[in-house]
């Protein structure tokens, strides 16, 4: 039997970060993302103030999601910082392909074969693992080590990124950003 979507329908308010602060987000009610499957990253597709959208939710390291608001998502449903947004969403059936970086797709394309043979095998949502733990790298030092690290591994068979932590728990590279003061 078919698993039934889950479509969680809530409001949550728009907030920019207190660092870095020209894009916006949402944290999503603790009941909101109770509904989700996993606690981990997601990605989910529904509306976003009556303007239909996809995105990947991110962990926000405390059993919840948080949301990055691409401008352009915001412009469309006509909010601004501080207003209170509606949305209904659902996780996507199938997982999109990552946007993958420009300098580790240009690694890829001089990695060995057998890296992108394995790049190429394993699937949409591990090819995204592989993306945010290089480009959560705080430093530009640590980023390039990712790179190498990702190459030397899928050259190995490697499907998986051994020390990304998806759930946001013990890694807060993906967790929530603080909101500015209004």
């Amino acid at each position: 039997m078919p698993k039934a979507i889950v479509r969680v329908k809530f409001k949550a308010k728009l907030q920019r970060p207190a660092e870095k602060g020209e894009w916006t987000f949402l944290r999503l009610p603790t009941e909101a993302s109770k509904r989700l499957p996993t606690r981990a990253m997601v990605s989910v597709e529904g509306t976003f103030g009556g303007v239909a959208f996809w995105t990947t939710l991110f962990p926000d390291g405390e059993g919840g999601h948080w949301m990055k608001v691409e401008s352009a998502l915001g412009k469309k449903a006509k909010v601004k910082p501080g207003d209170t947004v509606e949305l209904e969403i659902a996780p996507m059936a199938k997982e999109p392909e990552p946007t993958v970086p420009p300098d580790f797709k240009k690694a890829l394309a001089a990695a060995p074969p057998m890296a992108m043979e394995t790049w190429n095998a394993i699937t949409a949502k591990a090819r995204r693992d592989w993306c945010f733990w290089i480009v959560s790298a705080k430093k530009e030092e640590t980023r390039t080590k990712r790179k190498e690290v990702a190459i030397d591994k899928l050259s190995k068979g490697n499907r998986r990124p051994c020390c990304f932590d998806r759930s946001g728990m013990y890694d807060k590279s993906l967790a929530a950003p603080a909101a500015a003061k209004e």
